[in-house]
């Protein structure tokens, strides 16, 4: 086993891998931005290096800076994580040219399946079925129009060296897709250090299967069983489970035999996720994409089988073996994960940091917690908005999702917004109970404008989204700011009658929001978080309706549409490239 490894991350995933690292003596080296001084990991690490300012391109996405300290630092491996540099062939490459081993899959494997169109030409090969899409990176509107053209809309618009639901858009139809592709380079860019996409036709309502895979240099490939990530929002996982729920076991044999295919067919080596698209048959499944890296939602594998897959990824990139093979691994139970997102559900998830100002965990058999924040940590703007994972374990799927409810209903984050509502209703929702929820359902088929606009510790009310009973008390805690300190209130009374199911769509939703919101009541729209203008749809003078794009506001890696709240004439006050606080004055929409 090495002596030191150095985590190149930050966040949870990195204080998860420091934790590793560490039961098996191993020193850890952690690194950090100017804007992650405080962060929990660089205190949880044997030893900390400054990167550099906070913007991800001049810290974290510097391979030269990164690979200077762990010389510095005597590290003789470096765990990417995910996200970052994780799926980059160059770094890879260039960690292994600095004689340091690199955790994760070999450059030449990154460059097989980080490539999305490489990756869907090997599973081809291998026989496994793939969804139409090009086979080029596609730069040019025209081109992606023809495409639409051709095979028919929706259309998916896919980064081609990331994943995560980052730059991926939907296309609908032919007038929007210049601004989509445009949108989809742009977030590819800032999240991956590449731009280049592809174009895929867009299953109308699928679920999200995914398979969990180890393999080791001597040429053993072996499958952890599969996942559930099908409930979504933006393209990205809110929940997910293992094994996946409502299987055929036909099905399940023929998804992991797929996986196993294509890992052995490109030679890959590490731990790596197969994700597959089940058409809503139930039947027909087509090969997605392989993660080459660790996945965000691998806890819920590791509470069903056993495996540390940390552990297993260090013990192979040291040549030790993962010490493991098919026989061994007999999933046991149900879990389910849930991300804690800063991120308000009330308002389309739009990023929302700021300082957390309490954090208390849930406890209990079965419970898992992966988290790096604390009370009055602040959450910075410039990265991923995971807060946690609050992960479950139980013996059946029932059990798991009464034991989540449990944890979430005991789990207390005040201070910003965060998605602990929207998984409140979700483990409550009829649909996802039934298993006939899908990877669109949370946009297009659920109902979320009655949750709170902040968490004000409202279950009841919470709970009534998805309960017919019209009458019910509530009771909630209120923070308030005495002398300079927070103090809390409980407040009893009889609570509104649920919402009715809303006809609105979700342009008419969020008019009506900011119509009622007092800051959007004058003529100044300002912007809902801190972030960086990325482009400007308006010219001074020009009319504009209420809804219509006024800018697109980047935080937390989302890109967010920012869009007239009134009729007017606009005055436009910020401009690409302009960094903004929260409120900031974005334009003037005068009569």
């Amino acid at each position: 086993m090495f002596e030191s490894v150095l985590i190149a991350n930050r966040g949870e995933i990195a204080c998860r891998l420091i934790r590793a690292c560490r039961e098996l003596g191993v020193r850890t080296v952690a690194v950090y931005s100017e804007a992650d001084r405080d962060a929990p990991h660089v205190r949880l690490a044997d030893e900390a290096h400054l990167l550099g300012p906070a913007v991800a391109s001049e810290s974290y996405l510097d391979v030269a800076r990164i690979l200077r300290v762990a010389r510095e630092a005597g590290a003789e491996a470096i765990h990417p994580g995910y996200g970052f540099l994780s799926e980059n062939a160059e770094f890879a490459r260039a960690v292994a040219d600095a004689g340091l081993a690199f955790v994760g899959p070999p450059a030449a494997a990154i460059e097989s399946m980080g490539d999305k169109l490489s990756a869907r030409e090997v599973a081809g090969k291998a026989g496994v079925p793939v969804v139409p899409g090009t086979t080029s990176p596609v730069t040019d509107a025209a081109e992606a129009i023809a495409f639409g053209a051709e095979h028919g809309y929706p259309v998916a618009v896919k980064a081609m060296f990331g994943g995560g639901g980052r730059g991926m858009k939907i296309v609908t139809d032919a007038a929007a897709m210049a601004e989509a592709l445009e949108s989809a380079q742009r977030e590819a860019a800032a999240s991956f250090g590449r731009g280049e996409c592809y174009l895929e036709r867009y299953l109308e309502r699928p679920r999200h299967i995914e398979v969990q895979i180890l393999a080791d240099t001597d040429g053993t490939v072996i499958h952890l069983g599969d996942r559930d990530c099908s409930l979504q929002r933006r393209h990205q996982k809110l929940i997910e489970e293992a094994p996946a729920p409502g299987l055929a076991p036909a099905v399940r044999a023929a998804i992991a035999r797929a996986a196993v295919e294509v890992s052995r067919a490109m030679g890959y080596v590490n731990a790596g996720t197969c994700e597959f698209l089940l058409d809503a048959d139930g039947e027909t499944f087509y090969f997605l994409e392989m993660n080459t890296r660790l996945q965000v939602e691998h806890p819920v594998t590791e509470l069903i089988t056993g495996v540390d897959l940390v552990h297993a990824q260090l013990r192979i990139a040291a040549g030790a073996g993962m010490g493991l093979t098919q026989d061994d691994i007999r999933p046991r139970g149900h879990a389910i994960e849930a991300r804690i997102n800063a991120e308000d559900p009330h308002r389309g998830f739009v990023p929302t940091p700021g300082t957390i100002v309490d954090l208390a965990p849930p406890l209990g058999p079965g419970v898992r917690f992966d988290v790096a924040a604390r009370a009055g940590y602040e959450v910075p703007p410039y990265y991923d908005s995971l807060i946690g994972k609050l992960v479950v374990w139980a013996a059946d799927r029932d059990t798991a999702i009464a034991r989540l409810r449990l944890a979430l209903d005991e789990l207390v984050i005040t201070g910003i917004p965060t998605t602990t509502p929207f998984h409140r209703l979700a483990v409550r929702h009829p649909q996802f109970a039934a298993v006939e929820h899908s990877t669109v359902s949370v946009e297009r088929e659920w109902e979320l404008s009655g949750l709170p606009a902040h968490d004000t510790g409202d279950r009841e009310s919470e709970q009534s989204m998805v309960s017919s009973s019209p009458q019910r008390r509530s009771v909630r805690d209120v923070e308030l700011t005495i002398g300079g300190r927070a103090t809390y209130v409980t407040v009893y009374g009889a609570a509104a009658a649920p919402p009715e199911p809303a006809a609105q769509t979700r342009r008419q939703r969020e008019r009506a929001d900011r119509a009622a919101d007092p800051v959007h009541a004058g003529p100044e729209l300002t912007a809902p978080m801190q972030g960086t203008v990325v482009k400007v749809a308006v010219a001074d003078r020009d009319p504009v309706t209420a809804g219509d794009l006024i800018c697109i506001l980047e935080a937390m890696k989302m890109e967010n549409h920012i869009v007239a709240h009134r009729d007017g004439v606009v005055t436009v006050h910020r401009h690409p490239g302009d960094a903004v606080e929260k409120d900031t004055v974005l334009a003037v929409i005068q009569d």
